[in-house]
């Protein structure tokens, strides 16, 4: 009998009925933005979440004829980023772009205080489908039934490799708990360190984004075991979901864009407006291509939602997040 659990990041907006629409015209009438808005990313630069940042700055300045500018702060999970645009002035002019492991993952941790609430959270720019389960070639696993037997067989024995108290650890922690297993956690550091971990057989096991292993994936270095979609990601056809292999889960990472609590509700209602326009632009489509990602987009209230169901679905993990510390 299959195993079900259900984690989508996204079920706190199935079902819903259309939310009402704000006026245009309260986001239109703000004068903003008048000079350099400043988007602070959680992330080093290369990988998916400052991809999806550089890619709205590039068409933020292509609706708007001013100028987004990138900038990178990563460590402490993406709380110094977090410190440093919650302490910004509610002006606007700054920016965090971010995901579940520094917004919710972080306070469920223990690494942080803030929820959240902490931030005037606009809109959720995007959402990663394309992440997949991958093991190393030199580690013998070769598909999720395979790494489910071996890992009960000798519990523990198998490496994952995760930025522990993070995002990828909550995958690693819904893995275990829904196939009845016991992965050997190995904090790897961040997603580069991690694909080299795993090249270098030190970690057999690892969930990141499918363009950051795709070249080792067609190589033959590693072996893609599935992705945690409700349905196939199109862009990785080949790469069944789990749920086709019996596994019934469902884990997407949203992109969040907020701004410093307090910031005027226009601004916060006009950025949610500009990313919805940049979403609806062809070239931008193409461009999520390069990262074998699709298009997504969920307004202020709906991210609201979608954030609030994350945070309770994530509290079960919080004693392990917390001992893993």
């Amino acid at each position: 009998m299959k195993k079900i659990f259900r984690a989508s990041l996204l079920s706190a907006v199935v079902g819903m009925g259309a939310i009402g629409a704000q006026s245009a015209a309260f986001a239109d009438d703000v004068k903003w933005p008048t000079r350099p808005v400043q988007v602070v990313v959680i992330a080093n630069p290369g990988g998916d979440t400052d991809f999806n940042a550089r890619m709205m700055a590039k068409y933020f300045n292509e609706i708007t004829g001013k100028t987004m500018v990138v900038t990178n702060v990563a460590g402490g999970g993406g709380t110094l980023a977090a410190e440093q645009v919650k302490g910004a002035a509610a002006d606007g002019n700054t920016i965090l772009f971010t995901h579940p492991g520094q917004m919710i993952v972080n306070e469920v941790a223990g690494l942080t205080e803030d929820s959240y609430e902490a931030f005037d959270v606009s809109c959720i720019a995007g959402v990663d489908k394309s992440a997949v389960f991958v093991a190393n070639k030199q580690s013998g696993i070769t598909s999720m039934k395979d790494l489910i037997e071996k890992a009960k067989a000798k519990p523990g024995s198998i490496t994952y490799g995760t930025e522990i108290g993070n995002f990828s650890h909550v995958q690693g922690l819904q893995l275990e708990k829904l196939t009845g297993t016991k992965l050997k956690m190995v904090d790897g550091g961040t997603v580069s360190d991690r694909v080299v971990g795993m090249l270098g057989g030190r970690l057999d096991l690892g969930a990141m984004s499918y363009g950051a292993v795709q070249d080792y994936v067609s190589g033959g270095q590693m072996v893609a075991l599935g992705q945690p979609n409700a349905e196939r990601n199109p862009l990785i056809p080949d790469v069944p979901t789990l749920k086709e292999q019996g596994l019934d889960i469902t884990l997407d990472k949203p992109y969040i864009v907020a701004f410093p609590k307090g910031t005027d509700p226009a601004i916060v209602k006009k950025m949610a407006d500009i990313m919805k326009e940049i979403t609806e632009k062809p070239a931008y489509a193409e461009d999520l291509k390069k990262f074998k990602q699709p298009v997504a987009y969920f307004n202020t209230e709906e991210s609201k939602q979608i954030l609030a169901k994350t945070r309770d679905d994530f509290m079960q993990f919080k004693d392990a997040l917390r001992q893993g510390k």
